[in-house]
Order: structure tokens, then sequence, then C-alpha cells
């Protein structure tokens, strides 16, 4: 495979098919056994770091120490001014000028904002954040570096989705060569350009985005009978949910989003009929009408409500996404509704026999790492037949010797499965689904969405995952602002109005600083005078020091060049006085330039400083 300068790949392939090995092979932690890799010498390679130390220094500063040469030049900046070199100190301010160095951190706080940090995080200690947001960190450190090569595996997996979103802009800017490992088909089609896939050992490099590659791959397996009979099968199957759906559908916008997702899965399902995933959900036992009622309910923490007058319905067969920026309260209404956090006021009516199957993160957390999938299944399930339950297993690619196999050392994608597995067959008749996809691969995500389609029940569901939002909502509930209300509006709708909000937060932040800015300008005491005064103080000294010089090295110039104009030094026997002179010219002349340039520099950093009155 050759991939050229300014390419964007998506590397796909089944969990175990080798992903991650190229990415570390790339990153030079594994060496070819055979075959030869070349990456041109000069090139600068970012990848996320798996690790976050507990460091003490802020956010912003871990982040800005992503551009190694910017760290590197600030660095001998500080030791060339002790030493008054500065010939060295105008080079390296003009090396700062060419790679944005003194925009840095400004570009350092607009990826930690758009990676969801507020202003007040960005001076927060590494060692305060939990796992999660250190994740979000190692991903803007890896961002700030001006790379040639940027490595990504996986970088939505702790992100909402208005991060996603704006990471999603941000890699379509992206001038360097792009690698990435994403299950978020919506996420690959917008960045890429080229699909890497890797099936039965083979790596095959595809034009185009996932979409193009999922209707070139159908293609080939519809070339094999039996494959293309199966593949009939499962389009007639969703043709007859399309048909179903659009008589039933109400909200036009919504529906015909929803529609247009759905006939797009047919060419989807024929790229997957070879998926080693396949199940559905039980039948609940009972659907009562409505499942659940919320009536002017608030709830948040402490005696502080996040959200306040709640009015929410869920009936059988509604699929609800709920969609907000980060910590407008997604999570927290879904634990309201799931009954681990209690109300702060309100009404709640349950139908007879709700039966709520709740999954979040936290869940995989209560899995029994010493006992296997078939272990935990007969656990919650005694009475059945040890076969059926393996059975079941099979659907969620838990075979062989891994359906008896502790689950103390299953990936992510695993545990989560098994946690998806143990929550369908309680048979509930309201889903609560908050980020279900986080660590599940392509395949994975493709079953659950065929599965939750047949749902009898009500699904309520938080997502970054745009393809799963789309194929199974039919209504969207906004968090904004205190409140939870009816979004009209699709997916795209949303991203507008994120976008929307975005301007206006940055225009209040812009008003703020301007209001301060003028209060402070009326109100500067005498310790911001002194403060002012000792900021300008070893600027105004080292100026004084530069003019001395200066004043001193163009007159031994003067005198230099007087001297060099004396003819008889020309016609002279012994040239060792004339060589001498020269040289001495010579070192003056650049003495005098580097000095120069130093005092513009001084004078444009006085001058940017605010006067003091």
């Amino acid at each position: 495979m050759q991939l050229h300068p300014g390419h964007k790949v998506g590397l796909t392939g089944a969990n175990g098919a080798g992903k991650s090995s190229i990415f570390a092979m790339l990153r030079g932690e594994l060496h070819p056994e055979k075959g030869d890799l070349e990456i041109p010498a000069g090139w600068v390679v970012a990848h996320v770091a798996q690790e976050t130390p507990a460091l003490s220094i802020p956010a912003i500063e871990f982040v800005l120490d992503g551009d190694v040469e910017l760290r590197e030049i600030e660095s001998i900046l500080l030791e060339a001014e002790a030493n008054h070199q500065g010939e060295l100190i105008a080079e390296l301010h003009q090396r700062l000028t060419d790679i944005g160095g003194y925009s840095a951190k400004a570009r350092a706080a607009e990826l930690l904002n758009g990676l969801g940090f507020s202003q007040d995080a960005l001076r927060q200690p590494v060692s305060t954040f939990s796992g999660g947001w250190r994740v979000r960190l190692n991903l803007a450190r890896a961002l700030m570096c001006r790379s040639d090569l940027l490595l990504l595996d996986e970088p939505t997996n702790h992100l909402d989705l208005d991060a996603v979103i704006w990471l999603e802009s941000w890699l379509q800017s992206y001038r360097g060569t792009l690698l990435l490992i994403s299950h978020d088909r919506d996420f690959l089609d917008a960045i890429v350009n080229h699909i890497a896939h890797i099936e039965q050992q083979t790596l095959t490099l595809y034009r185009g985005g996932y979409s193009d590659f999922e209707r070139q791959r159908a293609e080939k397996l519809a070339l094999q009978q039996a494959m293309f009979e199966k593949q009939q099968r499962k389009v007639a199957h969703l043709q007859s949910y399309i048909d179903r759906f659009r008589v039933q559908a109400t909200k036009a916008r919504q529906a015909q989003s929803r529609i247009k997702a759905l006939e797009r899965m047919e060419m989807i399902s024929a790229a997957h009929v070879d998926s080693q995933f396949s199940f559905e959900f039980r039948a609940p036992v009972a659907t009562p009408d409505p499942l659940l009622v919320l009536d002017n309910m608030s709830v948040g923490y402490g005696d502080t409500p996040l959200i306040s007058h709640l009015e929410l319905t869920v009936r059988p067969g509604e699929r609800i996404g709920l969609l907000g920026k980060n910590g407008a309260g997604k999570t927290t209404l879904i634990k309201l509704l799931a009954h681990v956090l209690a109300p702060l006021s309100g009404k709640r009516v349950e139908g007879k026999d709700l039966n709520i199957g709740y999954f979040a993160q936290h869940q995989l957390e209560q899995l029994r790492p010493d006992e296997s999938p078939l272990q935990h299944m007969m656990k919650l399930d005694p009475l059945t037949r040890e076969q059926e339950h393996l059975n079941y297993l099979g659907g969620f690619d838990f075979r062989g010797d891994m359906a008896r196999s502790p689950c103390a050392n299953f990936s992510g994608g695993e545990k989560s499965r098994l946690a998806l597995a143990l929550l369908i067959w309680t048979r509930p008749n309201l889903l609560l689904l908050d980020e279900p996809t986080n660590h599940l691969d392509l395949e994975m995500r493709h079953a659950l969405t065929l599965a939750l389609q047949d749902f009898e029940g009500g699904v309520i569901l938080v997502s970054h995952d745009r393809a799963l939002l789309r194929a199974t909502c039919d209504q969207f509930i906004l968090v904004a602002d205190g409140k939870a209300s009816q979004f009209d509006g699709d997916l795209e709708d949303y991203s507008r109005w994120l976008n929307e909000q975005r301007i206006k937060e940055k225009q209040a932040s812009q008003s703020q600083v301007v209001v301060k800015s003028n209060k402070n300008e009326r109100a500067i005491n005498k310790a911001e005078r002194q403060a002012r005064i000792a900021e300008r103080r070893p600027l105004l000294k080292e100026l004084e020091r530069v003019e001395r010089d200066m004043a001193q090295w163009q007159t031994d110039k003067k005198a230099c060049d007087d001297r060099l104009g004396d003819g008889t030094l020309y016609t002279a026997p012994d040239k060792a006085a004339l060589q001498q002179l020269l040289k001495t010219q010579a070192e003056l002349a650049g003495k005098l330039e580097a000095a120069e340039e130093r005092w513009l520099a001084l004078h444009e950093q006085l001058e940017a400083m605010p006067e003091i009155n």
C-alpha cells in the first residue's frame, strides 16, 4: 500500500485483524518481519498517548507540550536571553514567528474548548481530571502537534456528540496525512477519502469514504450466489420494516430523515451479510401503554436542579434520542429514568409490569471478572438449558472456548457486548441506553441497529453515533438551559444549532472581555501599576544595554572603516593587518545587525504592553 501526503485514510477490519499492530509499526514500536516500511525521514508522527500521568501542570500547558519544537525553542530562548546572545535571540524569535508560536496558547485553548473543556478548566492541574477527560487531554495534545502523519485510534470513544462534530470539522481541515481507526461510519464518511480494509490477513485500499467502501464490498460479495441469497432475504426484511414505518410516521422532517437512513441500510446490510453478530431483542412479557409518565419533574444534585419542569411520556414503539451539549444533563436524565437518581420534585407514574433495561458504561464494572459469559448467563437465568445460553451468546460472537473463558482479560468491546447480551436477556420493555456503542466495532453496531428497529418496547438513547441515531430514533429531545424539550428537527438541524450556540458564546465571551477590560482600565490600582512597571523593567534594561553596545560597536566599526580607507594598507607586503581588520569589520557588522533586530523586537514588545497611566 502506498499513501501520499494529504491522504485521509480510514483503517477498518474486525477486532483482532491487526489495525492497532499497523499503528504500532508506524510508531516504531513494532518492526516488520518481512518487507519494507518507508516513511520520509523528516516527518513528525503524532498519536494519542494511552496513559496520562497525574501531573500538577495546568491542562493548557500539558496540551502546549504537544508541540515539541515550540517547547524546545522557548527553552533555548530563555537560556539565550540569560546569556545575552543577541544574534541567536533574533533567530529564535523569527523561528517562533514561522511556526505560529505567538498564537500557540490561543490554538491550545481553542482545541480544549472544542473538546468540551470550560475556560476555568484550562488552568486546572492535569491530576484533577477523571479518566475520560484525561483521554480528551491526550487527544488535544496530539492535535496540538504540527504533525505530518496523524494516527488516531477510536478518537470519539470518550466524546459526546457536540465534541465529535467539532473534531470532525477540525480533521477535515487538517493538512497532513491522517490514518484513522473508527467504528463511527458517519465520522469516517465526513473525513476520509480512502478506506484501508483488513480482511483475511490482506490489506486492501479502497477509494472514497466508508459508504463507498460498503457499496464496493457489497457488489463484490453479491457475486457469490450464497451470499447474494442471504442478502436478498435481509433486504426484504428491511423493506418490510421501512414500509411499516412509512405508514406510522407522524413527524414529517424527522420521518423523512429516518426513512432515508433506513433505505440506505439496504446497501449497508449488503456489505455486512457475513457479520459474526446476529441477535434480536426478546419479546417483552408485557408492554403497558404508556410505559412511563413524568409530570413537572425536577432533577439535579443536592438541592440544585439541573433540569426543571420536565414533562415526558414514553409509549411502546417510541424511539427518543437525547441531544444536548456536554454537561447539559443528558446522563442525569437517563439516571432519573433508571431510578439511579431520585427527583427533587414532581410526579412519576409507571405502567404496570414496567421492566427497564439500563445500559451505561459503569455496567461493565459490574461484570464478575473471574466468571465466563456462560456463568453470567446461568446466574441470570438458571432455569434455561446451558445449550440455549450458548446459542444465544454465539449471536454476540462468544463462541467455543470464549463463552467459557473468564471475562477478566476481555477487551472493552467484548465486555460491552456481554453487558448488552445480559441486558437483552431480561426482556425489558423500556430501554435506556447511554452511549451503548463505545468500544463496539462497526459489525456489532450494525447488528445493534437492526435489533433496535424490531424492538417492540420504548427506547431512550444517548449516543455520539449519528448513524445509530438516524436509523433508530423518530424523535429527539434537546437538553439545554435547564430544560428538556422536543427538538423539531433532525441531526443536521442540531449540528446547525450547535454552531449557532458556539457563535453566541464566542460573541458573549468577547463582550465580557471588553467590559472587563474597560472596568480594569478605570480601576487600575497601585499594585497593578507596579506590576506593569516590573514587567517592563527587564526589557527597558536590556534595551539600554543594546543601545549602549550598538553605540560602542558603531564607533569601533567607524574606526575600522577609516583604517580600511587607507590605500597603503593594501600595498603593504604583510597582509596580516588587512585580514585582521576585514575580519573585525565583518564581526562588528554582524553584531550590529543582530543588535538592531533585537532593538526592534524589544520596542515591539514594549509597544504591545499596556501603557502605564
